[in-house]
């Protein structure tokens, strides 16, 4: 039996790479020689950047910036190079991510992807052509308006005077929006964005109803939050005559797909075509016998976009079974199976504290692994006997099943 491991990061938890490392350790429990390729993927969130640059033999640059709730951080980016082109890969969680928001600081009316615009600035102050951007797993709600003034945005008010807004809360302090300082590099180099293609910035489906509340925002904060992505949506069509309340992937990273639309003339992906560039796994996948794949919540929102459903939809092309391992079942997890999950399991398997849940995830997953190959020995050897048994009746003197 071949088995594929194509596990995403469990958020705030595990990288994918760890992740993998665990799904591994957990085969060889089961078996020692069990044929496996652990195949570790990334959503353009946690992960991304190292991800690509170690495909791409690149390096990573060390930078202090701004974080999300507004102190200096130590963050990077990642520099590779191929013919005459050098790219810059940046992720957005590395530098205004959930992970970086400390949990008693968590609304999203207060924090600001400027540190996103200070990594852009520098990577352009390197001297790249192009730069890829991962959205995912972020602590935002700005609309990617932080990271517009450090590129140079200014936001006026009513007298014309400069708002400092960085965050989401302050959008409703501005009027207009100036354009004349917007750094002009921007003009030189193409930027690529990998998101959420099903992320939008505004209505009931936006980013800060869907999203808010997971961010830490109450109720009031997401009606405050979403009519202040609305006035922004507005300012931005009146200065750039772009609508993008609605466009795919506008709702990014807590609108940051936006404001990298509006502003620097980026182009949004789907983030698992753009990922497919660098990471290739329809033929591993062809080749096995099994699948499983793990992502840290299990839930509607899976079928989106996620990496487990992805995974499956290649897999389904192939009649190659899928499991999916999580942390947590979430509301609306059975709305997988119609998208190509045959059969997924939570690693939790009773009641217990998120903080000793993430302290014990690396050998849960170990578990979780070792228990569903064993479960599938079972099956095959039924199966096997079963076919035995028919075999033998049948070669006698009343052919019948058994």
């Amino acid at each position: 039996m071949k088995v594929i491991m194509i596990p995403s990061g469990f958020k705030e938890c595990l990288d994918a790479e760890e992740v993998a490392c665990a799904m591994g350790e957990g085969a060889k429990r089961f078996d020692p020689f069990i044929k496996t390729e652990m195949i570790p993927m990334i959503d353009g969130g946690e992960g991304f950047t190292k991800a690509i640059v170690k495909i791409k033999k690149g390096e990573l640059i060390y930078k202090d910036v701004t974080g999300p709730v507004g102190e200096r951080i130590n963050s990077y980016y990642g520099i590779f190079a191929e013919g005459h082109t050098r790219t810059a890969v940046i992720e957005m969680a590395a530098v205004a991510g959930l992970k970086l928001v400390p949990r008693h600081q968590r609304n999203p009316l207060k924090t600001t992807t400027y540190g996103v615009g200070e990594l852009i600035l520098d990577a352009l102050n390197v001297g790249v052509d192009k730069i890829i951007i991962g959205c995912g797993d972020s602590g935002t709600s700005d609309g990617g308006a932080g990271m517009a003034e450090a590129l140079g945005v200014r936001f006026l008010d009513d007298q014309q005077h400069v708002v400092k807004v960085r965050c989401g809360e302050n959008l409703v302090k501005a009027a207009t929006i100036d354009l004349t300082h917007l750094d002009k590099r921007l003009c030189d180099v193409s930027i690529d964005v990998a998101c959420n293609w099903k992320n939008v910035l505004c209505g009931e489906r936006g980013v800060a109803r869907v999203f808010g509340p997971q961010k830490g925002a109450s109720a009031e904060q997401v009606d405050r939050l979403s009519m202040a992505l609305e006035h922004y949506a507005d300012l931005i069509e009146k200065s750039t005559a772009m609508d993008i309340r609605h466009s795919p992937g506008s709702g990014a990273s807590g609108g940051l797909g936006a404001g990298l639309l509006a502003f620097t003339g980026a182009k949004l992906h789907p983030r698992f075509d753009l990922i497919m560039d660098f990471i290739q796994i329809e033929e591993k996948i062809a080749s096995a016998d099994l699948v499983i794949t793990a992502e840290g919540s299990l839930d509607f929102q899976t079928p989106d976009g996620k990496i487990p459903c992805e995974v499956a939809r290649i897999a389904k092309k192939y009649g190659i079974p899928v499991i999916a391992i999580t942390g947590t079942i979430g509301r609306g997890a059975a709305l997988n199976y119609d998208r190509g999950i045959d059969a997924y399991v939570s690693i939790i398997q009773k009641p217990v504290t998120l903080e000793k849940a993430m302290f014990k995830a690396p050998q849960w997953i170990e578990e979780s692994v070792e228990s569903i190959l064993r479960q599938i020995t079972i099956g095959l050897k039924m199966a096997d006997q079963k076919n035995a048994g028919e075999r033998i009746v049948s070669y006698g003197k009343e052919s019948r099943p058994i």
